[in-house]
C-alpha cells in the first residue's frame, strides 16, 4: 500500500514521544529529525520536508503543547494538521462550464496511465449522472486510439476518433459532436512523450487555444517519486495546469509525489488512481490521506466505496438474515463477492482505524478469497443452503471441482460454523442488540 513505509516510520517517531511523560525541546527536535528522514526516504522534495518539519517544530515547542497532559498526542495532532495543509487542505472540485459541454484536457508523459484514467474519469462522471464523451487526440502512439476504444467500452462511454488526423481538429470536432449529441463532458486524451519537449508542448498549447478547456489535468505516476513532481512543475510552467491525477497510488510506492506536488507547483491533486480496475479512481481528499499516512484509517472513503460497489438491496437482505440468524453459505458467497467488488483486501484493511502501518502484508493472501469462492461455487445451491448435507464424498467432489483440497473445504466450513455459533450466542435482549449492531455495520455503507 502507498505510504506504508512512511506510516511505519512516523509511528515509531510518535512511539518514542509517547514514552516520555513530558516533552523537552530536545525531544521535539529528535522527533522532527526522524520525521524529516522518513519524509526524505518517501521521496518527498527536500525543501518541502525541511519546511514541513520546521513548521511542526515551531508549533510543537509552544507552551500549550509542552504543558499539556498529553504532549505526544498534541504533536500528532499538529503533524496531522500540517500534512493536510501540505496536500492542499481540502478536496478541490473540477471546474465546470456554464454551458455544456465541460471540456477536460488530460496531458502527461507516456506510461503515466493517461488513456486508462481518461476512461476511469469518464466512468466516474457517468456514475454521477453525466454523459461524457472520450476523444482520441493521441494520434502518434501505436494502438493509442484502439486502447481508448477498449477502455471506453469497459466504461460504457462513447469514443470519438478521426484516425491519424490533426489532434487540434479532432479536439474541435469532438466538442462540436458533444454539443450535437447532448454530451455534457468531453475528455480529451492527448498525446504524450517519453520526455518533455517543445513539440509536445506546442501541440498541447494549440489544442488549449482551439477548445479553451475548462480543466487541464496532468496525469502523473506516483511511482516515479520526485521525477513526478519535476514533470508537474515543467507542465505547469509551459501549459498552465489546473490540477493533477496521481496514478498508481495503491502500489508499492513511497508516495512522495502526493506530499510534494501541491507545494512545488501550487496545483491541487484532484483525483487518485487506487487500482487497476476501471472503477478504481477517487477524488483526492487531503484530510483522508493524512489520516491514512498516520495510521488513523479512512472510514469515510471506505463507506463511499461500499456505497458505490455494494448492492443496497442485497445488503439489506443480508442484514435482515443476520438479525434473524438465518445466514447460509449462499449468503456467505454473496457477501464474499460484494467485499471483493470493493477492491484489494490489503487496501480495505488499511482504511480501518489503528491498522495502517501494522499489517503484515505477507500474511494477507488475496488468492485465498478466490479459492473460497471457487469452493462455494463448486457446491450446489442446495448444499450451500444446507451445509449439513456435505458428507465426505461430496467434499471430495467439491475439492476436485474447485482445484483445492478437502482440508480447504473443511476449513471454510469451520469458519462458517464459528460465525453461526457466534450469532447463536447472541440471544435475549443483549443478543438482539448485538445482532442489530452487526447488521447496521454490515449495511453501514448504505
Amino acid at each position: 500500500m502507498a505510504f506504508e513505509g512512511l506510516t511505519e516510520k512516523l509511528a515509531n517517531a510518535f512511539r518514542h514521544l509517547r514514552n516520555k511523560g513530558k516533552l523537552t525541546e530536545t525531544d521535539v527536535k529528535e522527533a522532527m529529525r526522524e520525521i524529516r528522514l522518513a519524509l526524505l526516504e518517501a521521496d518527498v522534495n527536500f525543501r518541502v520536508a525541511k519546511d514541513f518539519t520546521a513548521k511542526v517544530a515551531e508549533r510543537a515547542v509552544g507552551e500549550q503543547v509542552m504543558q499539556s497532559l498529553t504532549p505526544a498526542q498534541q504533536v500528532v495532532k499538529i503533524v496531522n494538521e500540517e500534512l493536510i495543509a501540505l496536500m492542499g487542505g481540502e478536496n478541490v472540485r473540477m471546474h465546470t462550464a456554464p454551458h455544456p459541454p465541460t471540456v477536460i484536457m488530460l496531458c502527461g508523459l507516456q506510461g503515466a496511465g493517461k488513456t486508462t484514467h481518461a476512461a476511469k474519469l469518464a466512468l466516474y462522471l457517468k456514475k454521477r449522472g453525466h454523459r461524457p464523451l472520450l476523444a482520441a487526440c493521441d494520434v502518434y502512439r501505436p494502438a493509442a486510439i484502439r486502447q481508448l476504444e477498449v477502455v471506453g467500452e469497459q466504461a460504457g462511454v462513447p469514443v470519438f476518433q478521426m484516425g491519424q488526423g490533426d489532434p487540434v481538429k479532432i479536439a474541435r470536432e469532438a466538442v462540436r459532436r458533444a454539443k450535437d449529441y447532448g454530451n455534457d463532458y468531453v475528455i480529451l486524451d492527448t498525446a504524450g512523450r517519453l520526455h518533455i519537449d517543445e513539440t509536445l508542448m506546442e501541440e498541447l498549447r494549440r489544442i488549449k487555444k482551439e477548445v479553451s478547456p475548462n480543466e487541464i489535468l496532468l496525469t502523473i505516476d506516483a511511482m516515479t517519486g520526485q521525477d513526478a513532481v519535476n514533470v508537474a512543475k515543467a507542465f505547469h510552467e509551459a501549459l498552465g495546469i489546473d490540477g493533477t491525477i496521481l496514478t498508481k497510488l495503491d502500489g508499492d510506492t513511497r508516495g512522495g509525489a502526493a506530499l510534494s506536488v501541491r507545494s512545488v507547483t501550487g496545483m491541487p491533486i484532484k483525483f487518485a488512481g487506487m487500482g487497476e480496475k476501471i472503477e478504481e479512481i477517487e477524488p483526492f481528499h487531503p484530510e483522508r490521506m493524512a489520516s491514512r499516512i498516520l495510521g488513523m484509517g479512512d472510514v469515510l472513503s471506505l463507506i463511499e466505496r461500499a456505497e458505490e460497489q455494494i448492492d443496497k438491496k442485497k445488503s439489506d437482505e443480508l442484514a435482515k438474515k443476520m438479525m434473524q440468524n438465518k445466514l447460509d453459505l449462499n449468503d456467505y458467497l454473496e457477501q464474499l463477492r460484494q467485499i471483493r467488488k470493493m477492491g484489494s483486501i490489503k487496501d480495505l484493511i488499511g482504511m480501518l482505524p489503528g491498522v495502517g502501518g501494522k499489517i503484515d502484508e505477507s500474511a494477507i493472501d488475496e488468492r485465498q478469497f478466490f479459492r473460497m469462492e471457487a469452493i462455494l461455487t463448486s457446491m450446489t445451491p442446495k448444499e450451500r443452503e444446507k451445509p449439513e448435507l456435505l458428507n465426505a464424498s461430496r467434499k471430495r467432489r467439491i475439492a476436485a471441482g474447485s482445484g483445492t483440497r478437502v482440508e480447504d473445504v473443511n476449513r471454510l466450513l469451520k469458519q462458517f460454523e464459528q460465525m453461526q455459533a457466534m450469532m447463536k450466542q447472541m440471544t435475549g435482549k443483549k443478543g438482539r442488540k448485538a445482532r442489530r449492531a452487526m447488521a447496521m455495520m454490515n449495511g453501514l455503507g448504505q
